[in-house]
């Protein structure tokens, strides 16, 4: 079997810690982009490609370097030839994360041991759709499955938040709550920002014609989300924006995008910097935690975005200058004692050291680990980006306050992630034990263990 129990774990320290101090701990996944509609309404998958293989922007990637059409890929092909054409692809994602975290999650939700591969497949397809039809393979019984407390969803300001008011209903008894991500109000270069906004007046009960408007409709929207529940935000740009700005310079700005007219790149920075101080402010009021992705080069196809549609699976790491427009953004909003606890997550892993120390200079000593360096996003949740990640936080502050891993994904099937982290970060103690490096205390460095993987997280998000 490829997959065994002390899989990734090298001795026996590193077995102890994984099986006795974080394999059967809680999953707080406070940062995903599961659909709260398909949890709200229970759904049951038809079949395998479905719930693994649709908004799967990994596993198209990786059969399209296999030489796959798109077709098969987000084409019309049937359910079937797709999976026939991932399982293909499978053999050849040796070395790559996608290798791992296919046979995990085989193994994890239908107890399929078997490596995935073209003699395989008809078989295993068939059996995990069997297994699909079960009530025991519903969303809500997959979340049950992985020991899910709670799921921090991805929405939009002007969602209504139906389906979060149906779960809460309903009495689910993992906590599924929305997060608050308004990067269609920050980004006022897009051609559909004007529409956009319409709708975001809409929702707010506020006609937005200025400025002063649009941060009423927002501060009306943060209320609304805080009253269902929400604690968290995000934002997800390539890079962070922090320059001088004034209420009337953005009143005109705004203006003139709502009037149709062109504005400069200047005029956008300016803008963006208001607004994401303005929303640092409310965050901070509302004692809400923020999260900002940053580092990505998004859609860079041009002949693939035109026919398949953005984000398909065509975005790559940016190298983007982040140290001083980050620094400038934490300080004007930390110098009037206003900045929210705040979780930093870089694409480009030559950002580890900086967004290390960054977030370092902000800690205050109000709460333990207030500033976050956020764990291996996208790219980097392998096993190098992660180790990488964890060396840097532990070089450069303090791995024992890290809130842990998110699964930051679509699919509900993504949960043994989180069981990768647990494994790595285990295996990581267990070598330096062994060199010596660390004392052999099993019981503090277990605690030390158990905080990275549910404890810290949960005092953290005060779930």
């Amino acid at each position: 079997m490829f997959i065994t129990d002390n899989f990734l774990l090298e001795n026996k320290y590193a077995e102890t810690l994984y099986h006795e101090y974080a394999k059967d701990l809680p999953i707080i996944d406070y940062h995903c982009h599961l659909s709260p509609d398909e949890i709200a309404n229970n759904r049951q998958f038809e079949n395998l490609t479905q719930i693994w293989l649709d908004g799967d922007h990994y596993k198209w990637r990786a059969m399209r370097a296999n030489g796959i059409s798109e077709h098969f890929i987000t084409g019309e092909a049937s359910d079937w030839e797709k999976f026939e054409k991932w399982a293909a692809t499978v053999p050849y994602t040796l070395r790559n994360p996608l290798y791992h975290w296919t046979h995990l999650e085989l193994q994890r939700y239908f107890g399929i041991t078997e490596l995935l591969g073209p003699k395989s497949a008809r078989a295993i397809y068939e059996r995990c759709n069997d297994l699909l039809q079960s009530d025991d393979f519903s969303t809500r019984s997959l979340l049950k499955k992985m020991r899910v407390a709670m799921v921090g969803t991805t929405d939009d300001p002007v969602d209504d938040l139906r389906y979060h008011k149906q779960i809460k209903a309903d009495g689910f008894g993992i906590k599924i709550l929305p997060s608050f991500r308004p990067d269609n109000v920050v980004l006022i270069d897009k051609d559909d920002f004007n529409r956009y906004i319409k709708k975001l007046s809409t929702a707010a009960g506020i006609d937005i014609i200025s400025f002063d408007a649009l941060k009423i409709a927002l501060q009306r929207r943060v209320d609304y989300f805080h009253d269902n529940g929400c604690r968290v935000a995000d934002l997800g740009l390539s890079q962070l924006v922090a320059v001088p700005f004034s209420e009337a310079a953005c009143n005109a700005i705004l203006q003139k995008k709502l009037n149709g007219e062109v504005i400069t790149n200047t005029e956008i920075e300016v803008y963006q910097s208001a607004v994401l101080h303005f929303l640092g402010q409310v965050y901070h009021n509302k004692s809400w935690v923020q999260q900002l992705h940053i580092g990505a080069l998004r859609n860079n196809n041009t002949r693939a975005i035109t026919t398949i549609g953005a984000d398909a699976g065509f975005d790559s790491i940016g190298t983007y200058l982040h140290a001083e427009r980050l620094s400038r953004f934490l300080d004007n909003l930390d110098k009037y004692n206003q900045l929210p606890k705040t979780i930093v997550y870089n694409l480009n892993p030559a950002d580890n050291a900086m967004i290390a120390t960054m977030v370092g200079n902000f800690n205050d000593g109000s709460i333990a680990g207030k500033m976050q360096y956020g764990s291996g996003w996208w790219f980097l949740d392998q096993l190098d980006g992660m180790e990488k990640q964890i060396n840097t936080l532990s070089n450069m502050g303090l791995l024992s306050r890290f809130i842990g891993m998110l699964t930051d994904s679509r699919s509900f099937l993504s949960y043994p992630r989180h069981e990768y982290f647990r494994r790595l970060l285990c295996n990581i103690f267990g070598k330096d034990i062994e060199k010596g490096l660390l004392p052999n205390d099993e019981k503090w460095v277990g605690k030390v263990i158990a905080d990275i993987c549910y404890y810290n997280a949960k005092a953290y998000f005060e779930f």
